[in-house]
């Protein structure tokens, strides 16, 4: 048998045109590769609480989407005979102050956390991955500025920023949002700012460098595509964070405003009659509970999986 070639200089397997050894096939690394995903699936599926988390996750969105279709009834449709009457068939959740179903005013209440948490998480990740990209890709001066910046803006935080900025604007859903996406890029962009770094420096970047590959290039082929993973994780956990933080503020009055139905709003609400109707407030609280655990488990075990290290650390 003959040997295999290998490279004068380092004794190691020959490169061909395709960046891959000679006895190594384009067919062996996509059945390597396809074999790690299936690998991966089933970890997941043998993890109960990636599961769970899962299913309270999916029910979440699917509740959010189809509550025009779901509710019973229209969540600002007053009945004021029926008002802080008990749950019962008719009213699942029993009914606020003013006679309004509140299951169907929960459902509409996720529509509006479903909007805060995908828009606020999404605009956060992609501005935070161009930025963290930039200053980790960038120089020395811009990484120094734009670390400056990113350390400014997490020394606010979230609720004390939001209490001076609607004494000069007033409470609104667009100003929360831009809250949550102002104080929610810096740990994207400080995620993918290591990241950068650290693959900046690697064999195949410089390769391409020394092949005349342009920095647009290099950082949309080779370092987004290994950044991307950590950071769809973090946002996972992350949303229900950004959900919270909407339901407080609503329920301080910074946020949704009446009559439009909000998880906060009806704590509010609820709050204000707990004696009288404390169903209201175990009705607003148990979709925060079950949103937070769905979304936390989810993102713990997609952690588990892609690194390793933490589950064994767990």
């Amino acid at each position: 048998m003959s040997a295999k070639p290998s490279d004068p200089e380092t004794g190691l397997p020959a490169i061909d045109s395709t960046g891959l050894p000679d006895h190594v096939s384009e067919a062996e690394v996509r059945e390597s590769a396809a074999r790690e995903r299936l690998e991966k699936i089933r970890m997941f599926m043998t993890n109960w609480q990636g599961m769970g988390g899962l299913v309270l996750v999916l029910l979440f969105f699917a509740s959010a989407i189809f509550a025009p279709w779901l509710a019973p009834y229209d969540p600002n449709a007053l009945d004021i005979p029926a008002r802080l009457s008990g749950p019962t068939w008719e009213h699942l959740a029993g009914t606020d102050q003013l006679g309004r179903d509140t299951f169907s005013r929960i459902l509409h209440g996720g529509r509006v956390a479903l909007k805060i948490a995908a828009i606020g998480v999404s605009v956060a990740l992609i501005v935070g991955l161009v930025l963290g990209m930039i200053a980790g890709f960038g120089p020395r001066w811009l990484d120094n500025f734009l670390l400056l910046l990113f350390d400014t803006v997490r020394a606010f935080p979230t609720i004390v920023l939001a209490l001076a900025t609607v004494a000069l604007t007033g409470p609104s859903l667009e100003l929360v949002l831009a809250i949550i996406i102002i104080t929610s890029i810096p740990q994207y962009a400080r995620v993918t700012r290591t990241a950068t770094l650290t693959l900046r420096n690697t064999d195949f970047i410089l390769a391409e460098r020394s092949l005349g590959a342009g920095v647009f290039r290099m950082l949309w082929h080779h370092v987004m595509p290994n950044v991307v993973g950590p950071l769809l994780i973090l946002a996972a956990m992350d949303v229900p964070v950004v959900v919270t933080v909407e339901a407080g503020l609503s329920f301080l009055g910074l946020g949704v405003l009446p009559p439009t139905a909000s998880w906060g709003t009806i704590l509010n609400e609820g709050y204000l009659v707990i004696r009288d109707a404390p169903w209201m407030v175990v009705a607003g609280g148990i979709p925060l509970i079950l949103t937070t655990l769905g979304f936390t488990f989810l993102g713990e075990a997609l952690r588990d999986i892609f690194d390793p290290r933490m589950g064994k650390g767990r």
